[in-house]
């Protein structure tokens, strides 16, 4: 019988996470500390690289677009989770979640998502239960009881191709790096390699594991809060530690921020 229903509404319900009484506050304030924590950290790289004309180069351009799409990314996210960890009912329409899934997923391949999002908008909806926390392209297309063959081939073959590629390019990235550092023989130089390229593979270890445990979960709907929260790794973790490991690691601006620090500590 649900293959023959059609619904017409456009408010739909976000499952969102089962959550005790006793955690309500403590979880809400935790991500509203998080929350705030990436936007100054984020927002003060982005003003201190448009501040500074020394640092108007492409290397610190690509540090602004790492920061405009964490901030993206994490605004989509973040602070509707907040609202709805308090709520007792969580509702959005149709429209609302679609763009949120799009700017969400948007934080990963922006050409990618508009042909994938307009794969999920042609489909009929036979449901109005959005089953996560949040809205993204698979939970979108869950709505429909329509074949959604075409969705899943076309998903999980960008998600192979996206995977592998970056896998490829960082490997081949420290391939060079351990190259160089074993020709040089230079001391500094291997320290100063190894200090950024663990913690530089630390984060995109979060990152990739935390993704392609998000993606994996959706075939797999008995472990629904592993999903919710592998999604959230994703966003929060990079957010926070991209401006400690590229901003303060990058001796340019660790050097403006050191140079700014002490003109607030030292008295005119």
């Amino acid at each position: 019988m649900e293959k023959n229903k059609t619904v017409s509404t456009d408010i739909l319900e976000v499952q969102g996470f089962d959550i005790s009484p006793q955690l309500t506050y403590p979880l809400f304030f935790l991500l509203l500390f998080v929350y705030f924590t990436l936007l100054f950290s984020n927002i003060g790289v982005l003003l201190l690289i448009i501040s500074q004309k020394s640092l108007h180069q492409p290397m610190y351009f690509l540090f602004c677009n790492l920061s405009v799409n964490d901030l993206i990314g994490n605004t989509v996210l973040l602070p509707q989770l907040m609202a709805h960890i308090l709520a007792t009912e969580r509702f959005i329409t149709y429209k609302q979640c679609v763009v949120q899934a799009f700017q969400s997923h948007t934080f990963g391949s922006a050409s990618h998502m508009i042909l994938l999002i307009g794969l999920t908008v042609r489909l009929s909806r036979c449901r109005s239960t959005i089953q996560n926390s949040y809205c993204d392209n698979a939970s979108l297309f869950k709505l429909s009881c329509e074949d959604v063959s075409i969705n899943n081939i076309y998903g999980l073959f960008f998600t192979v191709l996206l995977f592998t590629s970056s896998i490829a390019s960082i490997a081949a990235t420290y391939f060079r790096i351990a190259l160089i550092c074993w020709i040089k023989k230079n001391k500094d130089l291997n320290n100063k390699a190894l200090q950024t390229c663990a913690s530089h593979l630390v984060l995109y270890l979060i990152m990739l594991w935390s993704g392609f445990l998000t993606i994996i979960l959706h075939r797999f709907p008995n472990y629904p809060v592993l999903r919710k929260i592998a999604y959230v790794l994703f966003h929060v973790v990079p957010a926070n530690l991209n401006p400690i490991i590229y901003g303060m690691q990058t001796r340019s601006l660790r050097h403006k921020i050191t140079e700014i620090l002490k003109r607030k500590v030292t008295p005119s």
